[in-house]
């Protein structure tokens, strides 16, 4: 049988409903229980009596009991049998469901049976016209030879064909047998079963097939199968083909408890035609809370091999794959303490380095972490004293090299100055690092370093209140000082130098991981001014312009850094402009003033006046490594037609990275979408070129491979409906 389960009824000429939404409850259906027992109540023009119990009503003839409302040109009433014979433009209406025909019998204790008749579900909304509806006193009905569509009135463009329908409005799905389902008058799917909701509750069944087709892959096809297994879990098993790969198999398994949650997601292929060998990627992931201090995550992913998200992968995403995560966390939280203790580890991905370097020039896979155990205290006084504590022990373990176990404990006492428009915060910690090292013949096994860390943390705010605007003004300074310690013989397990940016312009700390404490005698500082709407709220532009300066040039360096920091650092800016009615504007850049030159630009400019129109258009730059134009728009072109596009452009390589192209068509109660896309599939430069097609049937399901997920990550602000654009 073949099943589709909606989010939400789709009311006509909108948008259709997600194609399965998480664990819905059921919504409340009227009940037309009350009304069997319910007196019946009989209005006519006229009425003749005869022997026997049976009468004759002229019309129009009206009978009532309860809910229910059954109308008729004449009817003749059979009290033994307490039966209704009606004819001539019968109409039968209750909450659920309407019916309308020349003749029908009615029973007194709810129902009847209806010959040649149209029928209404006004809840899905749902109609359509059957030679035989039969109507029993719980709101069930059995079509025979039906044509049935959730399309408005005067449109019939999809209709589904069944020797027979069941409709179980109470449990809110529907049964067909010897199915076939026309598009615009074509037949495009002959089934001998199908279910399908009538209302928002989920069914199991088979979804209708998915396909697609991409030059790596071949054409694809796969037939979804959702299983409904209980209110808190399910499962969507989709067996598949792919003409250069073979069968495939998806699984995946959802649950929700009072205290957990969680999925998991593996996609295998037996046996790869192309490759040659067996395929499959694995995630899990779980999330329970033993109390509401105690929580546990768990993070597990695992493929089959490097070049699996190259095959794959949904396009430049796929590709930037480099490892793979298994972690477990157990996390308490109470009022001052935070106890974290975590074990983690990763799969290479990454198929350039990993398969194609030399043995001795490819690097090392992050260290595993096992365990980790991290402890954090915070005490603030109302005095304005406030103390903290961190201490972590982690053990780090990999293949080769040096391993070992690193204990950090940095203790810190601050108070915290406050007026209005103003704040000073100054600081005294101290930072203790240990090791314990193996597998490092003739080096040190214990060695360890401690130093003083020192920072006086201050801002002032100064706002201008004008007749429609307040504008700001925010300088801040963040003096550090932490003296030189030599740790030049230190091994490197986690540690790294992040990109300077508005976050890292005020961290104390120049390096991320315990491995180096780089030495400081300098001065942060910045500004930033915002103008925001008095009338609104709304921020209509926010600037910031930041720098560093060394008193004494920083010494510690990690072995990949070369030349440690000039007398400044780089100068950073931030710029967010939403000043101009539907437009936005972000500016960042990362500028060296001794060099004169960029080291990090990035430009995003988006046009966006309603939901369903978004424009953008951003350039990129690192320098040595990237150098991006990207331009990307959904947009409508004329009634009911949307087109779609994005193009990716390396400047550096000369050549692009991916491009889309495609459009929509939506009607009042489907949408028709294909995109076209060609990309980057794999590390040394390969592309893939793919092609989605995805028919959407409001109030059935979709067929065809999904196209909006993708196209959501690819335009930004792009969204399929209002409702996931957060606008209506």
């Amino acid at each position: 049988m073949l099943a589709s389960t909606l989010a939400r009824a789709d009311p006509p000429c909108a948008p259709p409903a997600a194609a399965r939404a998480g664990t819905p409850s059921l919504p409340a259906v009227p009940s037309l229980k009350a009304s069997i027992d319910a007196p019946i109540q009989v209005t006519s023009a006229g009425a003749e009596v005869a022997d026997g119990g049976q009468a004759t009503l002229r019309g129009p003839v009206t009978v009532r009991q309860g809910e229910r409302t059954l109308t008729a040109k004449e009817a003749t009433y059979d009290s033994a049998n307490q039966s209704f014979d009606v004819a001539g433009n019968v109409v039968y209406h209750d909450p659920q469901l309407t019916v309308s025909g020349e003749a029908a019998q009615y029973r007194s204790g709810g129902g009847g049976r209806f010959e040649n008749a149209d029928f209404e579900i006004p809840a899905r909304p749902a109609r359509g016209h059957a030679d035989s509806i039969a109507v029993d006193a719980d709101g069930r009905l059995e079509l025979e030879h039906v044509e049935y569509t959730a399309c408005p009135a005067d449109h019939r463009d999809w209709v589904l064909h069944a020797r027979r329908i069941d409709i179980d409005q109470a449990a809110q799905q529907g049964f067909g047998r010897s199915v076939r389902l026309d598009f615009m008058s074509v037949p495009i799917l002959y089934l001998p079963v199908i279910s399908f909701p009538v209302g928002d509750a989920r069914k199991s069944g088979f979804l209708f097939p998915e396909f697609g087709q991409s030059s790596r892959n071949g054409f694809g096809l796969a037939a979804p199968y959702y299983w409904n297994l209980a209110p808190n879990y399910d499962a969507t098993l989709t067996p598949g083909y792919l003409s250069k790969r073979g069968a495939t198999l998806g699984t995946e398994f959802r649950f929700l408890t009072d205290n957990s949650r969680g999925e998991l997601h593996n996609d295998w292929v037996p046996h790869d035609s192309s490759a040659g060998r067996e395929r499959d990627l694995f995630k899990f992931s779980e999330r329970t809370d033993f109390t509401s201090r105690l929580r546990f995550d768990t993070n597990l992913s695992y493929a089959s091999d490097t070049a699996y998200f190259e095959d794959f992968g949904q396009g430049p995403e796929g590709t930037s794959v480099t490892y793979l995560s298994r972690s477990a966390r157990l996390t308490f939280l109470d009022s001052h303490w935070l106890l974290t203790g975590l074990a983690e580890q990763y799969q290479p991905i990454d198929a350039l380095f990993f398969t194609t370097l030399p043995d001795g020039t490819r690097p090392y896979s992050p260290y595993t972490r096992a365990p980790q155990l991290t402890v954090a205290g915070r005490w603030n006084e109302g005095s304005g004293f406030g103390f903290e504590v961190r201490g972590e022990a982690v053990n780090f373990t990999r293949d080769s090299g040096i391993q070992g176990i690193r204990y950090e404990l940095e203790p810190t006492a601050s108070f915290t100055f406050r007026a209005p428009g103003a704040f000073l915060v100054p600081a005294l910690g101290w930072r203790t690092t240990h090791y314990s090292l193996r597998d490092d013949p003739g080096a040190d096994t214990t060695p360890s370093f401690s130093a003083p860390i020192a920072t006086v943390d201050s801002g002032l705010t100064f706002e201008r209140t004008g007749s429609t605007l307040l504008q700001t003004f925010e300088p801040r300074a963040l003096y550090t000082y932490i003296p030189y310690r030599d740790q030049s013989t230190l091994p490197i397990f986690d540690t790294g130098l992040p990109d300077l940016n508005l976050i890292q312009l005020f961290r104390t700390q120049r390096y991320v991981g315990g491995d180096r404490l780089g030495d400081a005698n300098q001065l942060a500082f910045g500004a930033t001014t915002r103008y925001v709407d008095l009338a609104s709220g709304r921020q209509l532009l926010s600037a910031t312009l930041g720098q560093i300066y060394y008193f004494t040039p920083p010494r510690v360096l990690l072995p990949t850094e070369t030349t440690a920091p000039a007398k400044t650092s780089d100068i950073i800016t931030q710029v967010d402009i939403a000043a101009y009615k539907h437009w936005n504007v972000a500016l960042g850049e990362q500028w060296d003033p001794h060099t004169q030159r960029s080291d990090l630009s990035e430009v995003r400019v988006q046009y966006k006046p309603t939901w369903d129109r978004v424009a953008n258009l951003g350039y990129r730059y690192r320098r040595g490594l990237l150098d991006q134009v990207d331009g990307s728009f959904a947009w409508p072109i004329a009634n009911s037609w949307n087109v779609y596009a994005r193009h990716v452009y390396s400047l550096r390589d000369r050549a692009a990275i991916e491009s889309l192209g495609g459009f929509e068509y939506q009607a009042c109660c489907w949408r028709l979408r294909l995109v076209a896309r060609r990309y980057v599939s794999s590390f040394t430069g390969t592309r893939d070129t793919g092609i989605s097609l995805q028919l959407e049937l409001n109030g059935l399901s979709s067929v065809g491979e999904r196209a909006d997920a993708f196209l959501g990550r690819s335009i930004r602000g792009y969204s399929a409906t209002p409702s996931d654009s957060g606008l209506e």
